[in-house]
């Protein structure tokens, strides 16, 4: 699957689960590791664990492997698409790690 349309499918997954903020990055110039990076929040454990379901649900039905670290604990769920990584996170965790720092040489993706 391209990548842009796998990215395309996270968005509308995590939307669907009414992500918050949602930021995705274009790091295909200066990362080997992925295309895109998908920063999102929830408002609580639950719906964090919720969303993460839902991208491991579009993995299955398009026959990815996907890796899946964080999701006992809820607070920083971490799943690896291939090309698209997503950072799913608590709204006070979001806020702590700021990872959107680390990805502000990558294009922001309008969405």
């Amino acid at each position: 699957m391209e990548s842009k349309a796998l990215l395309d499918l996270a968005v509308e997954s995590v939307d669907g689960k009414r992500a918050e903020d949602i930021r995705v990055f274009d790091v295909r110039e200066s990362s080997t590791i992925a295309d895109y990076i998908l920063i999102c929040h929830g408002t609580s454990d639950r719906q964090v664990k919720a969303i993460a379901r839902a991208l491991e649900d579009l993995a299955e039905d398009k026959g990815l492997n996907v890796s899946v670290e964080g999701a006992r604990e809820g607070q920083w769920i971490l799943i690896d698409l291939g090309d698209v990584v997503a950072h799913i996170f608590t709204k006070v965790e979001r806020e702590y790690y700021n990872l959107e720092r680390l990805y502000y040489d990558g294009e922001a993706v309008e969405l």
